[in-house]
């Protein structure tokens, strides 16, 4: 069942991919890191559903199936659809978001998929970034994950456009070009205050959004 399941992730994952190509015309930008085979924590902008799917399908076919987007579980449980295209179609770590209701650390689960040897697309912001903040402020799980799993690579990742091609509401995706751009890993340093950290990691993260010319 595990390896139907795992066949049907993969095409899914493939179909995808080049869907996202064919609608965004998405290039990766590997502007300070390459793929390497590591295990990696790709932590990026979140203004879209389709952000991850972005994501993924810039990375390698044999990355990209052991790469897992950590997404909410409040959003990709409601609903039969929802729920088949997160447990069956693609590869998901689902967090539940609401302490006071939730019946699993969003912490153990996340980690519970790198000890099985996945990498990780994570959204340090914790939620789609609505507003006219090119970034919101980062939650403390990176730094919780960089702490526990200090061997995964910490890899930001700018998104440009999903939010366009997909905005809030929308069924149909509005073709447009998008880039992801990889900057170089982010390590934690020994003994790193949080708070210095994660405003390391979100200025390392906002050093690769384009400036108001389209330029870097």
């Amino acid at each position: 069942m595990r390896n139907g399941a795992s066949l049907l992730q993969t095409a899914a994952g493939a179909v995808l991919a080049g869907l996202s190509r064919a609608v965004t015309g998405v290039r990766p930008i590997w502007a300070g890191t390459g793929p390497n085979g590591r295990q990696r924590i790709y932590f990026a902008n979140h203004a879209s559903h389709g952000d991850f799917i972005l994501v993924s399908t810039c990375l390698t076919p044999p990355e990209r199936a052991r790469t897992a987007a950590v997404a909410g579980a409040d959003y990709w449980n409601a609903g039969t659809a929802r729920r088949f295209i997160a447990h069956r179609l693609l590869r998901t770590v689902l967090v539940e978001r609401n302490w006071v209701e939730r019946t699993a650390d969003p912490m153990q689960v996340m980690l519970s998929a790198l000890d099985a040897g996945q990498s990780l697309i994570f959204f340090p912001e914790g939620t789609r970034n609505m507003t006219e903040e090119p970034l919101l402020r980062f939650r403390s799980g990176l730094y919780n994950l960089a702490c526990a799993r200090p061997d995964v690579e910490l890899v930001p990742c700018w998104i440009e456009n999903m939010s366009r091609v997909l905005p809030k509401g929308a069924v149909l995706p509005i073709p447009l070009l998008c880039r992801v751009v990889f900057g170089a890993p982010v390590a934690l340093e020994e003994g790193e205050d949080r708070k210095v950290f994660l405003e390391r990691a979100r200025t390392a993260l906002l050093m690769l959004a384009p400036n108001k010319d389209g330029t870097r």
